[in-house]
């Protein structure tokens, strides 16, 4: 149960300054798993939609799967902050997405289509992140 009011004796306001804070630390204790779970879940879920969008057209051609092995997600939480990374350590990973017109270092020209299959991913799982992590911050209020 809160505590009265503590009055003022300056303004003749009232505090329960110390009932918000507790109730705020309450509720971030429950908001970081939350979003931690969250997170992982949405990065975990961006990589299963790159990997399939990078097995054949419209996206690049996957014959060996190596590539499409390659890429992988990691979350980490320090304190009040929650990243997540999905990536591939692949070098073929940005023309491939992007396309490549010119010459590389060992004198091969190139006119490389792109076949995007990140972006797209990321444009199909964000507003659902963006749903999720709102859906914690409606439960914790």
């Amino acid at each position: 149960m809160p505590s009265p009011p503590n009055p003022s004796s300056d303004t003749g306001a009232y505090s329960n300054a110390a009932d918000i804070a507790a109730q705020l630390d309450r509720r971030a204790a429950l908001t970081m798993p939350a979003a931690v779970s969250t997170i992982r879940h949405y990065a975990m879920l961006l990589e299963t939609r790159i990997k399939a969008r990078a097995s054949g057209r419209p996206g690049p051609n996957a014959p060996t799967g190596d590539y499409r092995r390659s890429w992988t997600h990691t979350v980490h939480a320090s304190g009040e902050t929650v990243t997540a990374t999905v990536g591939t350590a692949k070098p073929q990973g940005r023309r491939l997405e992007f396309g490549y017109v010119g010459t590389d270092s060992l004198g091969r020209t190139y006119d490389q289509q792109p076949y995007p299959h990140v972006g797209p991913a990321v444009a199909e799982i964000r507003p659902l992140f963006l749903a999720g992590m709102q859906q914690i911050a409606e439960d914790q209020s």
